[in-house]
């Protein structure tokens, strides 16, 4: 049943008489689910608009179950309703109420505060403010600005808060998500790079990631990870060089991995290429290739040469992005000459001058001899015949757009038929 329409004096008082009754609640839990959901509907219906809706506005009093039950209440009220927060931003001082919070949060997160952490209280109050923090900043896009001052104490307690088991949980989670909306390079002091250590937000962010790759299975990655590589690849983006290049080295395969196959060992780059490939998780499949493609500087000659054509291809297929032609000529042919020219086929097949299979990524030295009696001459034509079947095929289908490598040698004379 709708609540009545009341104003005035009457609509404070019965505000306050919901919220006084939801947070004797919050302290000593005496409402069932069903019946708090009731009130917190009831209480839904008084705040439509923000007039006479006073008790509600206490954001920035520093009480931690005030703050989790308005910011709840915020919270659902950007869902379904035409209230519209401006008058709270223009009025009420919203984002300075926020940002008061997150940053007294952050402060029970200081070294000081390391032997005593902060209550699951606490927790939850700021659950629900970087909830609400998370909306407004996706629904008020031009207020996004006024939340900069949280940027760092978002980082801060992100940084220093003890990750839980499994890592993707709240807090930490809205932690992560909050800082998707916001603007991460406002003013002279970057945030994200504090001088100090500037590496220090990219070395947490990745060490979540290690975890939880390990930790997930590959379905609730697709919901719980997406986000994480999303605020990765933005980190990536704004990072200064040499961050850049650290960023490189903690998610791209190393050379030490070429001894095998890349994907096969227990690295993280590994686990994120295994990933890369998921029939499963498409969003963390995309993700995944995005922030290696965008590592490797968004060329495709060095992603073939980062991950391997084997995961590469996928990716530069469904983008529309061209297939290193000289890099499939380097791995049918083997080589190139010396022109004096780069060769990117060359780039492609050989590592700190150790030349590599393009698809698999393994260094050929470390390659498996193949079982077996080597292939006779006409065993070798007819390998070579279904080669050139299959590229025709391919080159039909507009899937590869390159000169049939069999075609190739012949005309060079490096390929002769068996009487």
């Amino acid at each position: 049943m709708a609540a009545p329409e009341i104003t005035g004096a009457a609509k404070r008082d019965e505000i306050a008489r919901l919220m006084g009754i939801l947070e004797l609640d919050f302290e000593q839990k005496n409402i069932l689910p069903p019946q708090r959901n009731a009130l917190l509907r009831e209480l839904k219906t008084y705040i439509r608009t923000v007039e006479d809706s006073d008790p509600l506005f206490t954001l920035a009093n520093g009480n931690r179950e005030d703050e989790l039950l308005n910011s709840r209440v915020l919270f659902l009220m950007t869902y379904g309703t035409t209230l519209s927060f401006h008058d709270l931003f223009d009025h009420h001082q919203l984002a300075d109420s926020i940002n008061s919070n997150i940053a007294r949060h952050s402060k029970l997160y200081s070294k000081s505060n390391s032997k005593t952490p902060p209550s699951s209280a606490d927790s939850l109050a700021l659950s629900e403010t970087l909830k609400l923090l998370f909306n407004l900043a996706q629904y008020y896009p031009q207020q996004s600005p006024n939340f900069a001052k949280s940027v760092p104490c978002v980082l801060k307690i992100l940084n220093r808060i003890a990750l839980p088991s499994p890592p993707l949980q709240p807090p930490v989670t809205y932690l992560i998500n909050s800082l998707l909306n916001l603007d991460l390079e406002s003013g002279s002091n970057k945030p994200l790079f504090p001088k100090s250590d500037e590496k220090c937000n990219v070395i947490r962010l990745t060490s979540i990631l290690d975890i939880a790759v390990r930790t997930y299975k590959e379905e609730q990655l697709e919901t719980l990870a997406t986000p994480l590589l999303t605020l990765l690849r933005r980190v990536y983006e704004l990072a200064p060089p040499s961050v850049a290049v650290h960023m490189k080295t903690l998610l791209l395969p190393s050379n030490e991995e070429r001894a095998q196959p890349l994907g096969h060992s227990d690295t993280l780059a590994a686990w994120l290429l295994r990933l890369s490939t998921s029939p499963v998780a498409p969003n963390i499949r995309e993700s995944i290739s995005s922030l290696m493609f965008e590592l490797s500087d968004k060329d495709a000659t060095s992603f073939v040469r980062n991950v391997g054509y084997g995961f590469a291809s996928g990716f530069l297929m469904t983008h529309d992005l061209p297939v290193p032609e000289n890099a499939l000529e380097g791995w049918s042919t083997g080589g190139s000459g010396s022109t004096g020219i780069e060769d990117l086929g060359e780039k492609v097949t050989n590592v700190d001058g150790n030349e590599i299979n393009p698809v698999t990524g393994q260094r050929r030295d470390m390659e498996p001899e193949p079982p077996g009696p080597e292939m006779t001459d006409a065993e070798k034509e007819r390998e070579a015949e279904k080669l050139f079947v299959l590229f025709e095929r391919l080159k039909a289908n507009g899937v590869i757009n390159v000169e049939n490598p069999v075609t190739k040698a012949v005309r060079e004379g490096r390929f002769e038929e068996l009487e």
